[in-house]
């Protein structure tokens, strides 16, 4: 039998108010931005690794809600201006999504006090549902179940390791 109380990981996270923390959460964005133009530069398939994500949701956990909703608003947006990706139409609909993973992951983490993996988890899923509503009432007319399936199946294996990886990968940072 598994004992859930060994898979918990504390949920510290680290104070998002001076300069040293600050410069920490610009390395987040700026990731954010460099590691999906280095997989496009590479052929890699986004759709599948969701480079931007990775380190949204680590801000989350490792700045709380507040360094999790200020990398995932300004990453789209800083990325489309700097990089021309994501699309145009796929901006709104990631910034919501990526706004959602940041600042949901970190609520649940700091302030509600789950644990990092049951806060990726709930995350993950209420971004992913956030984009495709958002996506899909942006462009009628759109092939609601095409899309849902080409949106959600390249991610779900990529989301299973992000819900194991991610909260090891900000214990290491925190401490």
């Amino acid at each position: 039998m598994i004992n859930l109380k060994s898979l918990t990981i504390e949920s510290k996270t680290l104070p998002l108010n001076n300069t040293r923390a600050y410069l920490y959460e610009s390395f987040f964005i700026i990731l954010a931005i460099a590691l999906p133009s280095i997989c496009h530069l590479l052929g890699a398939p986004v759709r599948y690794i969701l480079p931007m994500h990775w380190t949204v949701i680590l801000a989350g956990l490792v700045y709380g809600w507040r360094g999790g909703a200020i990398a995932g608003l300004l990453s789209p947006a800083v990325s489309f201006f700097m990089t021309g990706i994501p699309l145009p139409v796929f901006l709104f609909p990631m910034t919501a999504e990526l706004f959602s993973y940041g600042a949901l992951t970190g609520l649940l983490n700091e302030k509600i006090k789950l644990n990092s993996f049951v806060s990726v988890s709930i995350s993950l899923i209420t971004g992913r549902v956030i984009f495709l509503l958002s996506f899909i009432l942006l462009n009628q007319g759109i092939n609601f179940t095409g899309y849902f399936v080409s949106a959600m199946v390249p991610g779900f294996i990529i989301g299973i390791i992000q819900i194991v990886l991610i909260p090891y990968i900000a214990k290491f940072w925190i401490k």
